[in-house]
């Protein structure tokens, strides 16, 4: 399906009498830099509203503070966006622009028109949900709040007693929407009451081992004493400031949270239900579809476009499957790597590390050849490291946090491993190139050191663009010669079918009415992945409503977009050219891409 502006809502109504506004208008290379100079301050005003994210890209400005997540913070910063884009609108002439100044303007434009729609159904989402606040803000003091100095510490401590009231804020609003008749599963419940006893148990709030903030905490203030900025008195007093904010301000906030999940959990559904089943749940969830593909495809477009991949990929898993030797039908091939001990590492810290060098063996083989793949390569590094037991979950799936872009922090590739069962040996190599190289880290990292670009576009995200880079590259290491083990090779195309049932479930549950036996029995039948894995999996998608279609939606547009250059182009194509082209202005909706890729073939055709 080809994408336009004009599908993805990116007009740009009174262009015309904006340019006659300013008929003196500078050329449009000054004008492009003047643009650029407005949209880097805009980006600075946008980022002093927004604490935590200041923290992610390595800053120390407001490093005592969280983002206010309140109804009038909210408000307010629609209200900033609003007034940024129209002053844009009114001092820059789009028609005297060069293209890729065009294409700064229509995306900050296209974010109000993203913030506008989340703003507007910001009640539907499931607040205590997996990676809700209660997990992501103590989650994100431990990974992301750097102590370099005592002011650092302090500051740590501050943000650790802010918790409590950030929870208050979002404890309404979860309150709230319960009242509307937006609740999450009843699941959702307990899987968030489980974690908000764990990040309260322990030290300092009873006498077990330390809790894992408090021994961040602890680790923290000991590295400041071992480097001579502090003495055992300033770490003694830190550690006591940070205990006192856990207890005295933060726990109580946990407290409040665990009570209301336990009362209002008679009333979450204890069968899951989807989207279609909340308030105007059916142009809710047409929402999430626009806000996570960044196109207008229809739900029933999706679920189509997901059973043709399964058809498909199965016919490839037949054929490596006769080449393996296995005689059994497809879905006893399934069974069998579910069931067959030596695709699993032993369930004892020595087979979870074993796991993690397995990764990084994959990732180091693959590091070695990305110049053979792109012509530019990011100065952060990536690490591997398993998810922290507070928020560690069975069947969990693997994600990337993102380095400083200016590379003194490190990408991180997290797995889950409280369930080995859920995280076969077949899979451990498609998920690291997704994962780290050369999926997220590379191309996010890369977007993170791009110059020349208002700096909004090295920084926004858009879910398309980003898991189709992750799940297009897990193809290209085929291409490339990886994935010498068929077992492996097999589990590529069960991450691929993996990405196609998504859509097929992500659709079925919200848009069809699916049940969660309906879309378990679906998903068993055609993936080979564990029961556990296929459980969290499904719970996600109720929980998240169209962010799995993202992956295979971006995918097939990259891959178009690589065949129609290369048929275009013939002998002439490059394809580190092409990857370059892709990755080279930050992440882009698909028909801003779409766009940008064309724009190069009749270049190179020149």
């Amino acid at each position: 399906m080809r994408l336009s502006r004009r599908d993805f809502g990116l007009g740009i109504a009174g262009a015309a009498a904006a340019s006659s506004a300013l008929a003196a208008a500078p050329a449009p290379s000054d004008l492009d830099a003047a643009l650029t100079a407005y949209l880097d301050a805009a980006f600075e005003a946008e980022l002093a509203q927004e604490p935590e994210r200041l923290t992610r890209l390595g800053r120390k400005t407001a490093n005592d503070q969280l983002t206010d997540e309140s109804e009038a913070a909210l408000a307010a910063r629609l209200d900033w966006r609003r007034a940024s884009v129209a002053e844009m609108k009114r001092r820059f002439p789009v028609a005297g622009l060069s293209e890729d100044g065009r294409t700064s303007y229509d995306m900050w434009v296209l974010a109000l028109a993203r913030a506008e729609e989340a703003y507007r159904w910001r009640g539907h989402g499931y607040v205590f949900d997996r990676n809700g606040p209660h997990t992501s803000l103590p989650n994100f003091i431990i990974n992301q709040h750097r102590v370099d100095s005592a002011a650092d510490l302090a500051a740590y401590a501050a943000r650790v007693a802010a918790i409590g009231p950030a929870l208050e804020v979002r404890l309404a609003q979860a309150q709230a929407s319960a009242a509307k008749g937006v609740r999450a599963p009843r699941f959702a419940y307990d899987q968030a009451a489980g974690e908000v006893r764990r990040l309260t148990t322990g030290a300092p709030f009873d006498g077990g081992p330390d809790s894992a903030l408090f021994a961040d905490a602890k680790a923290k203030a000991g590295r400041l004493r071992a480097s001579g900025k502090i003495d055992a008195a300033g770490e003694a007093a830190a550690v006591k400031a940070v205990a006192e904010a856990m207890t005295g301000a933060m726990k109580p906030a946990y407290d409040r949270i665990g009570a209301w999940l336990a009362s209002d959990r008679a009333q979450a559904s204890a069968l899951p239900q989807g989207a279609g089943a909340l308030p105007d749940g059916a142009a809710y969830y047409q929402a999430m579809l626009r806000q996570q593909t960044t196109t207008d495809m229809t739900a029933d477009q999706i679920h189509a476009l997901g059973l043709s991949e399964v058809a498909r990929i199965r016919a490839e898993m037949e054929t490596l499957k006769a080449r393996i030797g296995f005689s059994g039908s497809l879905e006893d091939f399934f069974v069998h790597l579910r069931s067959d001990d030596r695709f699993y590492v032993s369930n004892d810290e020595a087979g979870r590390a074993r796991y993690l060098a397995l990764a990084e063996g994959h990732l180091a083989a693959m590091k070695a050849r990305l110049p053979e793949m792109f012509g530019r390569l990011p100065k952060s590094d990536l690490v591997v490291k398993r998810v922290e037991a507070f928020r560690e979950e069975p069947g969990g799936a693997a994600h990337y946090s993102s380095g400083a872009p200016d590379g003194s922090r490190p990408g991180v590739f997290y797995v889950h491993l409280a369930d080995v069962r859920a995280t076969p040996i077949y899979e451990i190599e498609g998920t690291a190139y997704h994962e780290g190289w050369p999926g997220h880290h590379l191309q996010i990292s890369l977007a993170a050191e791009l110059t020349g670009l208002p700096v909004f576009r090295t920084q926004y995200s858009y879910g398309a663009y980003v898991e189709g880079w992750g799940l297009y590259v897990e193809r290209l290491a085929k291409e490339a010669g990886f994935y010498t083990d068929p077992y492996s090779d097999f589990g590529r195309l069960g991450r691929e079918i993996w990405r196609a049932i998504r859509l097929v479930v992500d659709t079925g549950v919200h848009a069809k009415g699916w049940s969660e036996a309906q879309a378990t029995a679906y998903y068993t039948a055609n993936s080979p992945q564990p029961a556990g894995k296929i459980s969290s999996e499904i719970r996600r998608y109720f929980v998240m409503p169209g962010q799995a279609t993202s992956y295979m939606v971006g995918q097939a547009r990259i891959l178009a977009l690589r065949a129609q250059a290369r048929e275009a182009l013939g002998a002439r194509f490059d394809q580190r050219g092409f990857h370059d082209l892709v990755l080279g202005a930050g992440a882009l909706p698909l028909p801003v891409l779409e766009t940008r890729v064309q724009r190069w073939v009749t270049a190179q055709k020149g």
